[in-house]
């Protein structure tokens, strides 16, 4: 396989100078803080604050979508989240939710029969639509009345059609389901409630609306067109497509039918069809400021009653973009606007739908008000139930938020800077960037723990030692490297789980589709998207992307890794590339991707052998991305490594890793970040969010490093050492870390500690959590159940003690204990 390309020769001020400079006075250890940071500040993990411009209602996990009753009492939402599944009743005078009814499966999908008695819900996963008989009078209004599967068998639960969005036919007959994983539209018979009809189109199937011409539109998620049908006396039969851009998601039809708006939420655009002219005719964008071309997200969207305002959620920007629409684009001539957005109101965190009420606007919050304190844990002995709220995707309560629909002028200029304010755009523009000499940046990428998991124990930092599962004697490497290179308590992964911590850490974006599927991803209720991925990247790509345009020298090891296919007539040992064709030139195929029974001492191995031979070649890549997965362990599950026996091996992976770097001339001109994508694993007492990250060099101060970091934190700053572009508004707007550096360097290598932990030591079959573990799935990242994970991890390491009360502090409230 090709080495990295364009690998620079070593240069600079000579080694033996370099040297010489490490007798120089070093500062003292210190806290280190961030003077801009105010006091008062409360933080998403993202980075964002929250400043709502109304009133906040508390709903259930995730919600994706919102109806209004016919009699406009009521609010339906169709939950998806992780924790729970169904349709939610909220009483519109009361603020308060009144009614749940569960689904074994819900993504997105309500329609109201045309009289008002029936609702239609998508039962997602569950392969079903729902149908719940509708009185006000009651004080329940919803029960379920009937369901119809979308299976040809209902034995047959290989076949994955997941019904996602819904739309009634004008006569009331029929009802069009978007299938989002079988590429496909049916059309039920509410009749007979049997699919009459199936149609192919684009991939993944995504929201559907019907005109007053009988026409049905269906947004292509996977693709780039609108998918047109037409309805006839035998059926629905296809009319074509439209071409609108990347990965087209919500609908919304004007009044009159003459025009379609669509979202294309990683590209920050809505496209405007015409849709008697069958094109777009407009693209409305909403971008972050100062250039940046992906991180408002927006995906859900509605119409002013008299079509001449355009709202349309932001669910990266937690606000609503406000449209005033021309004449020529919304097809009304009264309308006087300029299609340019005309301002923003803040919402909670991922709005995710919208409806319109009066002068009102409700705004459903997919992730509301963020992780909240949780102080009840469940003892070791009780097993875990399904969707428990300790757990990080459970944790993520929505919200609605009662928003003013007609602010205007003064009034939308003053909430449009509370969005930028609550987002970092109104910033100061940055100072210039002064880091030590870097010329190389070493990326690990580690899997899951949080910081009071591994560094609880640390003097001096914030950490409840109770919640310790991996102490020196298994971490001793990560200690050390603490201590040494600097103590960050405050660093906050911006992912729930991998599914987007791997993204947000090497994209620092994550689409709208992770967002939504995973909830059911990590259920084990949705197959996971197969080959590149191409429906879950983002639309600016990655950090090798940008290295790879600026011509950098480029290495990745492990990271979107898989293994090569063997061939019959090849006994060799296995090999590797990336899922990504453009990245394979720059892959090691020598290098382990996730896999549980490879010890990451052979991928240790095989980074120290591949860097001696750069050493020896005086060269090294520019930026090197480092998969580094055993501490995810395998839980109790017997014939594999115990949890500590995991711990140990990626400890002491890392500090041979170290060893060699700080052993080499390219010591002095290299730093290394190390963090988790994720800290979905296990408990903290300050947040869910709250992980581990080193920096690694000779320039790195010891010490505390008490302030705000997160993921794209970390970005921001590697893109600054190597002068790459931002990939999102997440860096862009982020902290790098410039105040971290120490004036000289300090040389002295560093000598890797062997754990007192056996690396070897091996689950017992009939040990503590055996018979549990062997249910959860290893085969790839995250696909185990991870707070049943979590507590047979906790029994394994703590025996009979326990298992502690969670008591979380929302990041919101991170700055409490500064």
């Amino acid at each position: 396989m090709n080495r990295s390309r364009r690998m620079p020769s070593l240069t600079g001020a000579p080694f033996a100078l370099l040297l010489a400079l490490a007798s120089c006075q070093r500062p003292q250890a210190e806290e280190v803080g961030l003077p801009s940071e105010p006091a008062a500040s409360h933080r998403l993990p993202t980075g964002a604050r929250l400043d709502p411009a109304g009133r906040s209602l508390a709903v259930g996990n995730m919600p994706l979508a919102a109806r209004v009753s016919p009699d406009g009492r009521y609010l339906v939402l169709s939950l998806s989240g992780w924790r729970e599944q169904g349709i939610e009743i909220l009483d519109r005078t009361r603020g308060v939710v009144v009614q749940r009814l569960p689904q074994p499966g819900a993504f997105l999908g309500l329609a109201w029969a045309a009289d008002g008695s029936i609702l239609y819900a998508s039962g997602g996963s569950a392969e079903m639509v729902y149908l719940y008989t509708w009185d006000p009078a009651r004080p329940e209004p919803a029960f379920l009345s009937d369901s119809i599967t979308l299976r040809a068998d209902s034995s047959d639960t290989t076949v994955h059609r997941y019904p996602a969005g819904v739309a009634l036919s004008r006569d009331g007959r029929v009802l069009y389901v978007a299938e989002n994983l079988a590429d496909s539209i049916a059309i039920l018979d509410l009749a007979t409630h049997r699919v009459r009809q199936r149609l192919g189109m684009s991939s993944y199937p995504y929201d559907v609306a019907v005109a007053p011409d009988d026409r049905v539109y269906v947004s292509a998620w996977g693709g780039s067109t609108i998918g047109v049908f037409r309805a006839t006396p035998d059926g629905l039969r296809a009319d074509g497509s439209i071409e609108v851009g990347r990965h087209p998601s919500a609908l919304c039809l004007s009044a009159d039918g003459s025009r379609l708006f669509t979202t294309s939420a990683s590209t920050d655009q809505i496209a405007v069809v015409d849709t008697r002219a069958g094109r777009v005719i407009a693209r409305l964008t909403d971008p972050p400021p100062s250039g940046v071309l992906e991180g408002s997200t927006p995906n859900a969207l509605t119409l002013s009653l008299d079509g001449t305002r355009l709202l349309v959620a932001e669910a990266d920007a937690n606000a609503v973009a406000v449209f005033d629409l021309s004449a020529g684009v919304s097809g009304i001539s009264s309308a006087h606007g300029n299609d340019r957005l005309a301002g923003r109101i803040p919402t909670e965190w991922y709005p995710t739908a919208l409806v319109l009420l009066d002068d009102s606007l409700w705004a459903v919050n997919g992730k509301g008000g963020g992780a909240g304190p949780n102080p009840r844990g469940a003892q070791p002995d009780t097993p875990l139930a399904k969707g428990d709220s300790l757990y990080t995707l459970g944790q993520l309560n929505g919200t609605v938020t009662i928003l003013p629909a007609k602010a205007a002028g003064r009034a939308l200029d003053s909430l449009s800077a509370r969005v930028a304010h609550a987002n970092g755009w109104d910033a100061s523009p940055s100072r210039q960037a002064h880091y030590p000499p870097f010329h190389h940046v070493i990326y690990v990428i580690k899997e899951n723990r949080t910081f009071d998991q591994v560094l609880s124990d640390l003097p001096r930092a914030d950490g409840d030692t109770s919640l310790l599962f991996f102490p020196r004697n298994m971490s001793p490497n990560h200690h050390a490297l603490a201590e040494r290179f600097g103590i960050y308590d405050r660093f906050f992964v911006n992912a729930e789980v991998s599914a987007q911590g791997h993204p947000w850490s090497t994209a620092g974006y994550v689409t709208d589709y992770v967002e939504k599927t995973t909830p059911d991803i990590y259920r084990s209720r949705r197959p996971e998207t197969p080959g590149e991925g191409e429906v879950d990247d983002p639309a600016m790509g990655f950090l090798w992307n940008q290295a790879i345009k600026k011509g950098l020298a480029l290495r990745i090891y492990g990271e979107y890794g898989e293994p090569i296919p063997p061939q019959p007539d090849d006994p060799g040992p296995a090999r590797y590339r990336s899922t990504r064709a453009a990245l394979r030139p720059y892959t090691s195929d020598q290098y382990p991707s996730f896999d549980l029974g490879v010890p990451d001492q052979r991928r240790a191995d095989v980074w120290v052998a591949e860097f001696q031979a750069d050493v020896s070649a005086g060269r090294m890549p520019t930026l090197e991305i480092i998969h580094l997965p055993s501490d995810h362990t395998a839980g109790a599950r017997a014939g594999y490594p115990t949890p500590k026996a995991y711990m140990a091996d990626n400890d002491l992976a890392l500090g041979r890793i170290v060893d060699a770097l700080s052993h080499s001339p390219f010591w002095a001109s290299t730093v290394m970040f190390v963090l988790e994508d994720d800290a979905q694993d296990g408990p903290d007492h300050v947040d869910s969010h709250r992980s581990v990250l080193l920096v690694i060099s000779p320039y790195s101060r010891a010490g505390l490093v008490r302030r705000f970091v997160n993921t794209t934190d970390v970005l921001a700053t590697i893109e600054e050492i190597l002068d790459l572009g931002p990939l999102s508004q997440f860096d862009r707007f982020g902290r790098p870390l410039r105040e971290i550096w120490a004036g000289s360097p300090d040389l002295r290598p560093y000598a890797a500690l062997t754990p007192t932990q056996s690396l070897t030591e091996i689950n017992s079959p009939r040990g503590a959590g055996a018979r549990r573990s062997a249910r959860l799935d290893f085969s790839a990242v995250d696909r185990v159940e991870d707070e049943e994970f979590n507590r047979i991890l906790w029994r394994a390491l703590k025996g009979s003690a326990p298992y502690p009360a969670l008591r979380r502090a929302g990041t919101l409230e991170y700055t409490r204990s500064r």
